[in-house]
């Protein structure tokens, strides 16, 4: 099978994604929350950035490669963290840490992930990063970094713009709980998803498998929400600090909008910071996480390290981020789809989809680098 035609973009892996993923996984993974205009100012934002096309340059050979906090990186995106991952489609964890050691691009793991950072060591190689939800307990966040460490993992990015659970409407209308229960309504949807059944019976019922063992609370929750909720708090200043002395890794702080925040961590010793709305599954109400980026760089200066994330839907998004300002990009609900549409198969597939969209418009614009595109720009935020 020809997958680049017959599914030549992401729009074309989400279609088929929907249809092999139960419904009540499907919501949790594709909502936003409130009304999710949040979602359509992220899309907005990225179509506003314009390039002046680059003729009489001759041919340009575009290097898909870049520096990042050290490394050298294949590709300037890398995948990012997705909790439950496994439970939208079967051993994500395993098969997400294994594509990026393959392709020497960041696999960023969630504290909310069905498999523990111990279940992808053996496949992560160089490229583990993991996203901590600040755990409470400092017994209990001692012992996850060491167990982080320990797994290999190298870089830990503390995820700050959680302070509450999001309500996301339609994950609650498509009937998903923490944990997942058999209903009639779910058996039905799972019904439907035979591949994804299958896949789930061989390897077991998802669960928050990093947490579990730390998952001593007792109470009631929200159905929306889990146990982590309660292990976790909305971190300060001081909990920053703690970290980066706890923490003898790289160091990164996700989801700041704000110069002010941004530069306040590049004083804290914090080696990046991570400029996303969490794809505006968390606040109906902030701004498009890419019209935030030219002023954070203002802040930061030049030489800082900025990742991205938000609504990339495909190359072009990707140098659009960059031209704004980031240095790196991530994505993370289009790995879902490709999973959900193709398995493995189809999360190679988007990285081969995404080199060449990034090779095509590289190709437009005469750059050789990525960041050459911010020479290009003709509007934007």
């Amino acid at each position: 099978m020809d997958l680049d035609t017959r599914y030549p973009a992401l729009s074309d892996l989400r279609a088929r994604a929907r249809r092999r993923i139960p419904h009540f996984m499907w919501e949790y993974l594709d909502s936003a929350t409130g009304t999710e205009t949040g979602m359509v100012r992220n899309r907005a934002a990225l179509d506003r950035v314009l390039f002046l096309p680059q003729v009489l340059k001759g041919e340009v050979t575009a290097d898909l490669s870049v520096e990042l906090l050290g490394c050298k990186q294949g590709l300037p995106f890398g995948i990012a963290p997705v909790g439950m991952s496994g439970a939208m489609w079967p051993g994500a964890e395993r098969i997400l840490a294994e594509l990026g050691a393959r392709h020497a691009i960041p696999y960023a793991m969630s504290t909310m992930a069905t498999r523990a950072p111990e279940d992808v060591a053996d496949v992560v190689g160089d490229q583990g990063w993991f996203q901590l939800y600040p755990p409470r307990d400092p017994a209990v966040r001692a012992d996850m970094l060491a167990r982080i460490k320990g797994a290999g993992f190298h870089t830990l990015v503390l995820t700050v713009d959680v302070p509450a659970s999001s309500r996301r409407e339609r994950q609650i209308r498509g009937g998903l709980t923490h944990p997942p229960q058999i209903t009639p309504r779910t058996l039905w949807h799972i019904a439907q998803c035979p591949a994804w059944a299958l896949g789930t019976a061989r390897l077991g019922m998802p669960k928050m498998r990093f947490i579990e063992r730390y998952s001593e609370h007792k109470g009631a929750l929200p159905s929306t929400a889990h146990i982590g909720y309660l292990m976790r708090i909305a971190p300060e200043w001081d909990y920053v600090e703690m970290l980066r002395e706890e923490w003898s890794g790289k160091f990164v702080v996700k989801g700041v909008l704000d110069p002010e925040v941004s530069l306040r961590l590049k004083d804290a010793g914090v080696d990046a910071v991570w400029v996303s709305n969490h794809a505006a599954r968390q606040f109906d109400g902030a701004p498009a996480a890419l019209d935030c980026l030219p002023g954070i760089r203002a802040a930061v200066g030049p030489e800082y390290p900025l990742i991205y994330d938000s609504g990339i839907e495909g190359g072009l998004d990707i140098l659009r981020a960059i031209a704004m300002g980031a240095d790196f990009v991530f994505l993370g609900k289009a790995f879902h789809y490709a999973l959900g549409a193709l398995g493995a198969a189809g999360a190679e597939h988007l990285v081969q989809m995404l080199t060449a969209d990034l090779r095509a418009n590289l190709g437009q614009l005469a750059a050789e680098k990525p960041a050459d595109v911010r020479k290009a720009v003709v509007s934007g935020v």
